[in-house]
C-alpha cells in the first residue's frame, strides 16, 4: 500500500541538506535517526511537497486544513462558514508565491547522491522531472509568463532571472515530461518513492498523464505548430504507457496512523460544523439522479427533525456559495443546509487524495477523441470514466448507512446512470464537451487540487456563479482569471517582473488580466 512518510522525516531531509554532513559526525546524534543525507530522502521531501495540495505549502494537518480545501472553495465546491473575510470564496485572488520553487532545490542533490547505478539513477532524474513540471505548471497557470529557463540558478550566479513566455515555458514542461518517460522507461527501482514503491514503470505512466493534462489545457492552441498539441497528443495515447484502472492513481493513501490521517479527521480537526456543501454540487447532482449526492453530503437538520428519510434526494440542498455571508448564515442556522458527508470526519484513513487518476485520464481522452485529436470512441472513454469516478467514491466508502444513506452505489446503478437524461452521451461535440466537463467537475470533488477551477475557467464549464453583492474581484460581475505576481518579484527582480507585465498586460498587474493559455 501506497505510504504517506511522516512528514518529520521529510523535515529531517531539508534539515541534512543544509548541513554539512561531516562536521555533523562530531556532534551529539540520534543513534535512531540516519545522520547522512540519501536520495530516498530526498526524493521522499520532493513528492510530500508536490502532494501537499498541488503546488500549495499546506497538507491540511491541524490549522492549514482551511488552506487544505481553498481551491475547492474558488470552484465553488464547498462553502466555509467561520469568518465572513474568507477571501477564497468570494474570488480574493491577490497575489501567489513562488516559494514552491525552493523545492526544487533538492533535485540535483538528489540525483548527486544517487551513486553509480545508471538505472537508479535514470529514475532519480525522471522524479526530478516530474516535480519540476508539476510545480511550474500550477506556476504558470495562476499568473501567465514565469521564471523558468533561469529560475533557482543562484548557485551560477543568475540571481535575476528572465521571464518566459507562456508558451516556451510550456513547450519545455512537454519536453521535460519527455525526457521524464524516456528515463523513467530505463530505470530502476528508487527508494523514497511514498506513491509507487519506487516502480519506475508506474511513475512512467504518471509522467505520461501529467503529459495529457498540459495538452488538454492547451485545447485553444491546437493549431499552433510550435506546439503540435494535437500530434504530441496522439504520440502520448498510442505509444506510451497510461494508467489503467484507479489503482494506477497517483494518490495519497491515508492510514489510522500518526501523520498519516486524512486531514479532515476529527483529531485534527474541530470545525466541521462550518463545512457547507454548495448548491453548485448538490443541484447538479439531484439533477442527474446521480447517487454521489448521498457519498460526498449530509441531510440537512431540518429534513432530519421533519423526518425526511436520509435516502430522499429532496433531504439536501446546498448553499448558494456566491450569497452574502450573512445570507448563507441564516440559511444554515435555519438548518437548510447540507454539511459535508460524516465520513470525511469519522474515517482517518477516508479517501485517498488524487493529483493525477484515471478517472481524469479518461475524460481526457473522451474530449480529446470529441475534438477529433486522436482515434477511439469518446463515449466509451467518457462512460468509463464515470465508471472509475463511481468506482473510487464507492470503493473508498465503507458499508455505513450514515456515509451512503442507503443509496449505494453498485455496477447496475452505474449502468442505469449512464442512460439517465444529462448524462447519456449526446451526438452534437459541443454537447459532449458539455457533459465531459461537467462529470470531470463532479469527480473532483475533494480531488486534483486546482484541476476544476482551471477547466472551468479554460471551458466555462460549469458556470460559476458571481454576485456583485458578494464578489470581491474588481469589476464585481466576473470572476478573477489569474493571481498577480509576488510583491518579493517587484522588490528583487523588479525588471524582470515589470517587463513580462508589460508584455502580457500593458503594464498592469490585476486579477483580471487573460493570459496566453486562455486567449482565443
Amino acid at each position: 500500500m501506497k505510504k504517506i512518510l511522516i512528514y518529520g522525516l521529510c523535515f529531517l531531509a531539508s534539515v541534512f541538506f543544509l548541513t554539512d554532513c561531516e562536521s555533523f559526525e562530531f556532534t551529539n546524534t540520534n543513534p535512531n535517526v540516519s545522520t547522512k543525507v540519501t536520495p530516498g530522502m530526498l526524493a521522499t521531501k520532493l513528492i510530500t511537497d508536490i502532494t501537499r495540495n498541488g503546488s500549495s505549502s499546506s497538507h491540511g494537518i491541524g490549522s492549514d486544513y482551511v488552506n487544505w480545501l481553498r481551491d475547492n472553495m474558488i470552484s465553488k465546491e464547498i462553502y466555509w462558514l467561520e469568518v465572513a473575510e474568507r477571501s477564497w470564496m468570494y474570488n480574493s485572488f491577490g497575489r501567489i508565491s513562488f516559494d514552491p520553487l525552493t523545492t526544487l532545490n533538492n533535485i540535483s542533490s538528489m540525483t548527486g547522491f544517487a551513486g553509480d547505478n545508471e538505472a537508479v539513477v535514470n529514475s532519480y532524474r525522471a522524479l526530478g522531472h516530474f516535480v519540476r513540471v508539476y510545480i511550474f505548471y500550477h506556476l504558470t497557470m495562476k499568473v501567465g509568463d514565469i521564471p523558468y529557463s533561469e529560475a533557482m540558478q543562484g548557485d551560477d550566479g543568475i540571481y535575476y532571472p528572465k521571464y518566459d513566455s507562456q508558451k516556451d515555458v510550456f513547450i519545455g514542461l512537454l519536453n521535460e515530461l519527455d525526457e521524464a518517460d524516456r528515463l523513467f522507461a530505463s530505470g530502476a527501482s528508487f527508494d523514497g518513492d511514498i506513491l509507487y514503491g519506487g516502480d519506475p514503470a508506474r511513475w512512467r505512466k504518471a509522467v505520461n498523464v501529467l503529459q495529457l493534462r498540459l495538452l488538454i489545457s492547451l485545447s485553444d492552441k491546437e493549431n499552433d505548430s510550435g506546439l503540435n498539441v494535437k500530434g504530441r497528443f496522439q504520440t502520448t495515447v498510442n505509444s506510451r504507457p497510461l494508467f489503467t484502472s484507479n489503482a494506477d492513481n497517483c494518490q495519497l493513501v491515508y492510514e489510522d496512523r500518526a501523520g498519516m490521517k486524512f486531514p479532515f479527521y476529527r483529531e485534527n480537526n474541530n470545525s466541521e460544523q462550518f463545512v457547507q456543501t454548495s448548491s453548485v454540487v448538490i443541484d447538479m447532482l439531484k439533477i442527474l439522479k446521480d447517487r454521489r449526492l448521498f457519498y460526498f453530503a449530509n441531510p440537512t437538520p431540518q429534513s432530519v427533525s421533519a423526518g425526511t428519510p436520509s435516502s430522499d434526494w429532496e433531504a439536501y440542498n446546498g448553499v448558494e456559495p456566491s450569497n452574502t455571508f450573512n445570507d448563507v448564515q441564516a440559511v444554515v442556522t435555519a438548518g437548510q443546509a447540507s454539511r459535508l458527508n460524516l465520513r470525511y470526519f469519522e474515517l482517518p484513513d477516508c479517501e485517498p487524495h488524487a493529483i493525477l487518476s484515471y478517472t481524469e485520464q479518461q475524460f481526457m481522452l473522451a474530449e480529446a477523441a470529441a475534438r477529433g485529436w486522436i482515434g477511439g470512441d469518446a463515449k466509451a472513454y467518457y462512460e468509463e470514466g464515470i465508471r472509475a469516478a463511481m468506482s473510487f467514491t464507492a470503493g473508498n466508502t465503507p458499508d455505513n448507512p450514515d456515509y451512503h444513506h442507503n443509496m449505494m452505489i453498485t455496477d447496475s446503478y452505474v449502468e442505469d446512470y449512464l442512460q439517465e437524461d444529462g448524462v447519456k452521451f449526446p451526438a452534437n461535440v459541443d454537447e459532449q464537451i458539455h457533459h465531459i466537463m461537467i462529470q470531470k467537475y463532479l469527480a473532483n470533488f475533494l480531488q486534483s487540487p486546482w484541476t476544476s477551477f482551471y477547466e472551468c475557467r479554460r471551458t466555462g464549464i460549469p458556470a460559476l456563479p458571481v454576485n456583485p453583492l458578494s464578489n470581491l474581484n474588481v469589476p464585481g460581475d466576473r470572476m478573477p482569471v489569474r493571481w498577480m505576481y509576488p510583491q518579493v518579484e517587484y522588490d528583487i527582480n523588479s525588471e524582470n517582473v515589470e517587463a513580462a507585465v508589460a508584455a502580457q498586460f500593458n503594464g498592469t498587474d490585476d486579477n483580471n488580466g487573460v493570459i496566453w493559455i486562455l486567449q482565443k
